[in-house]
């Protein structure tokens, strides 16, 4: 098939094609009259790739999977370098999801600091002659 079908079938852009191919993650045949042509092993290692960038994966991080199916392999994760990503991968978003949860923690402690001040305003209001309360955004009473 030509670059076109492939890119149609893949759901991607010939230019996305190319660059892959660049990359050296597509493999680049011609035919007789200067033509790109791809099979569908090579529509595999587009599902493959496309897979793991959906997942979050870069485009590097792709590379043990192709060549695991450029291999002969059924599956792009079935070979060590691929495993070795996934683990890779895995103990970045541990990281990232246990940062996340800090985060939550501190914007949570922000949060509740902030309604207690807010009800001590508001119960300083309703004493006779205490502060009126403003809004933060308009800077004025209500």
């Amino acid at each position: 098939m030509r670059i076109g079908e492939l890119a149609a079938r893949a759901g991607t852009t010939t230019r996305t094609l190319r660059y892959y191919e660049s990359r050296g993650l597509l493999p680049a045949r011609r035919s007789g009259n200067g033509y790109r042509t791809y099979d569908e092993s090579d529509l595999k290692l587009l599902r493959q790739i496309r897979t793991l960038q959906d997942f979050g994966f870069g485009l590097e991080e792709t590379r043990p999977f192709v060549e695991c199916l450029r291999a002969g392999h059924p599956e792009g994760d079935s070979c060590p370098a691929s495993l070795q990503v996934y683990r890779r991968k895995l103990d970045e978003l541990d990281t990232l999801i246990a940062e996340l949860g800090a985060v939550r923690e501190k914007v949570g402690r922000q949060l509740a600091r902030a309604e207690a001040a807010r009800a001590v305003l508001a119960a300083d209001a309703a004493v006779p002659g205490g502060p009126e309360p403003e809004c933060e955004l308009g800077g004025g009473p209500r």
